[in-house]
């Protein structure tokens, strides 16, 4: 379905505004896809999903939002059209930073929040930036080393996961390339300078008025687990999963682990609002 120019993915079933509602966000030079497995499990065990292309990303027009902010005030206005009375806002990444804003924005309707590989800040070094204006392959390399755990063995001859012939990092390296054939080589330094310039961390955390899960790879490299400590701090109703032998694409290496820790929140959070 099409919201405000917004794609989103509904799971493999139709949306059901009944239904609580689990909002999916992705990262830099992704879209719904990389949610794929999360998103059509919850899809088809009682909730309504919407995993949506950020603007300028996958299918959603137009350019990519120079700022966490501008991306926030897109997505809202798309989600203040459905008859939900409450979400859930799970990110990924930049996602993750898009979803403090968002949350504000939608106060009266969020029931609650979920931060996967989120820090603040969330600095990108001056190498890969310059590498995503100038030299758009090394960066997508670079991203791709970073963004898998060590035990996954980047771009090694050998599969990156157990099933014959399927390769995370080759799959996310393909999804990336698709974006930049797509939606234009703009995408990429747009996305990385908005993370790094993203200045209201903090602020936002403070004036969450619902529960946060963040979740965390015990193997991040990108976003490691101490980055999200000032997250942590500043948001008072949280509750923390790191999972073991789990890099930044953590929906990939550990689809299950990441199902499990939203399935449980969303669970315990929809429940207390019925109540």
């Amino acid at each position: 379905m099409v919201l405000e120019g917004l794609f989103a993915y509904t799971g493999g079933r139709a949306f059901d505004a009944a239904r609580p509602c689990v909002v999916f966000l992705h990262g830099a030079q992704h879209d719904h896809s990389v949610w794929i497995l999360q998103s059509r499990y919850l899809a088809h065990h009682g909730y309504a999903v919407l995993a949506l292309d950020l603007p300028g990303h996958g299918r959603s027009r137009g350019p990519a939002a120079t700022s966490v902010e501008a991306i926030a005030d897109r997505v809202a206005r798309a989600l203040a059209s459905l008859a939900n009375p409450r979400f859930l806002l799970a990110g990924h990444s930049m996602g993750s930073l898009v979803v403090l804003e968002l949350a504000q924005r939608l106060a009266d309707r969020v029931t609650g929040v979920a931060l996967c590989a989120a820090a603040f800040p969330m600095r990108v070094s001056d190498a890969l930036l310059a590498a995503t204006r100038e030299d758009p392959p090394a960066a997508l390399d670079m991203i791709n080393v970073w963004s898998h755990s060590v035990s996954i063995a980047p771009f090694a001859v050998r599969p990156g996961n157990p099933a014959p012939g399927f390769n995370v990092v080759w799959q996310n390296l393909r999804l990336m390339q698709r974006i930049a054939h797509v939606n234009g080589a703009a995408v990429l330094p747009t996305d990385f300078a908005a993370c790094n310039a993203y200045a209201r961390g903090l602020e936002a955390a403070r004036a969450l008025r619902c529960p946060a899960l963040f979740v965390l790879g015990a193997a991040d490299q990108m976003t490691p687990p101490r980055a999200a400590q000032p997250l942590l701090e500043a948001i008072a109703d949280k509750t923390a999963v790191t999972l073991p032998d789990t890099g930044h694409s953590m929906m990939a290496e550990n689809p299950d682990g990441v199902r499990r820790a939203l399935e449980s929140f969303a669970a315990r959070i929809f429940a207390t609002a019925a109540a």
